[in-house]
């Protein structure tokens, strides 16, 4: 297979090393990688290290008489399927925003048509300056796709937003600018991780959910171009880039949060692993040992599924889950008709491949009119999956 061609601008920020390895990873997929560095760049890595890793010369000057092509600006620009500019400094995205092209960077920038990607790192301070954030607005209204940067420690010691994302979080968003945006224009609600049902300040009952499916499903809905709320129960995940998300605790926690937003989305997707029961009461104090046995009495948490599936307002796509450990579909079937479901997703705890804490997942797929059993697969491929159906779903309700 022909390997798509990505160009990548390197600005001058102290993040230009990580630039280095992420040519380094890109050469290793199915990219040929070309790099274009602003002068100030140079100042931090050398153009010869990424000439070393791409295998590719790099452009500095358009002018630099030792180009061998004249117009090396235009032709990398039709040459490139996609344009990266990792790290982009607050300079150079100021200049790419308002039409400036007065280096080979932004004249190539300017001169492209293929879809592009902003990957800021930079001061806090400079960050979050008013101009940066309307400059950051601007790109993404003139259709450029923008990486947010992460919170921690900077290299001028300062902490807050400004960190450029690790190398896998920057593939993810390159992978992802060949993605179709079926979702542009969509809102999308998911529900995910475990729920923790408080029995005294230091246990409480909760279950064996990761939260990996949930977010799995967040991460293809924002690559697919949807806007995306995702509230999660307490898991051990890095947050998705670009994603809302709701931090909760308890199943009336996440009751609160999806029908606080059901109104605005468009697609609910109800992956957590929801308490059915919490204690009737919570001790205030740590629970001694005893040599008796301790009998909690409890009481039925709200039904979340039930009361978005009794709410759905108009036009709105409500997709739930069902873990079962015996007779899946009938229990799947069933969970759909009575909560007013569009779709559900039934899964055997018992079947390999599926199940909590795992990367895979085997599942039923269930409609008014269907009952399909996937194969195994990925839980991203199931996300994408899962919005696909919704999408078609959509479509035949119109």
């Amino acid at each position: 297979m022909e390997k798509k061609h990505l160009l990548i601008g390197v600005s001058g920020s102290i993040a230009a090393y990580k630039a280095c390895d992420l040519v380094s990873a890109c050469t290793k997929r199915d990219y040929e990688v070309k790099v274009i560095m602003t002068k100030s760049a140079t100042e931090f890595v050398s153009p010869l290290t990424m000439h070393t890793l791409s295998s590719h010369p790099v452009l500095t000057d358009c002018f630099d008489k030792n180009n061998e092509d004249p117009i090396a600006h235009i032709s990398l620009a039709k040459w490139a399927d996609a344009f990266v500019i990792v790290p982009a400094s607050a300079n150079v995205i100021a200049k790419v925003v308002h039409g400036l092209a007065d280096d080979s960077l932004t004249s190539t920038f300017l001169a492209a048509t293929c879809p592009k990607l902003i990957c800021p790192a930079m001061n806090v301070n400079m960050y979050e300056n008013t101009v940066t954030q309307k400059n950051l607005e601007q790109a993404k209204a003139l259709g450029y796709q923008v990486l947010e940067p992460s919170e921690g420690l900077l290299a001028c010691h300062d902490i807050g937003k400004g960190k450029l994302p690790d190398t896998n979080t920057l593939l993810e968003a390159i992978d992802n600018l060949w993605i179709e945006k079926k979702l542009a224009g969509k809102k999308v609600l998911i529900s995910a991780g475990p729920t923790q049902e408080a029995l005294d300040p230091v246990r409480y009952i909760t279950n064996h959910s990761s939260g990996k499916q949930g977010y799995a499903i967040a991460k293809a809905a924002i690559s697919m171009g949807a806007t995306v709320k995702l509230v999660s129960g307490p898991v051990a995940l890095e947050k998705p880039n670009g994603v809302d998300v709701i931090d909760i605790v308890s199943a009336q926690d996440l009751y609160d949060a999806m029908t606080a937003n059901q109104q605005w989305a468009d697609f609910i997707i109800m992956s957590a692993a929801v308490a059915d029961y919490r204690p009737q009461t919570m001790a205030q104090e740590k629970i001694k040992k005893s040599d008796d046995d301790l009998n909690i009495a409890l009481t039925r948490n709200p039904d979340i599924l039930q009361s978005l599936g009794n709410h759905k307002k108009k036009g709105q796509i409500i997709c739930g889950f069902a873990m079962e450990t015996s007779d899946l579909d009938a229990h799947a079937k069933e969970k759909l008709e009575k909560k007013n479901c569009d779709m559900l997703i039934g899964n055997h705890l018992f079947t390999e491949g599926a199940g909590f804490k795992g990367d895979t997942n085997v599942v039923t797929f269930i409609t008014k009119d269907t009952l399909e059993h996937w194969p195994k697969c990925t839980k991203s491929e199931l996300g994408y999956k899962i919005l696909d159906q919704m999408i078609q779903l959509e479509k035949e309700k119109q």
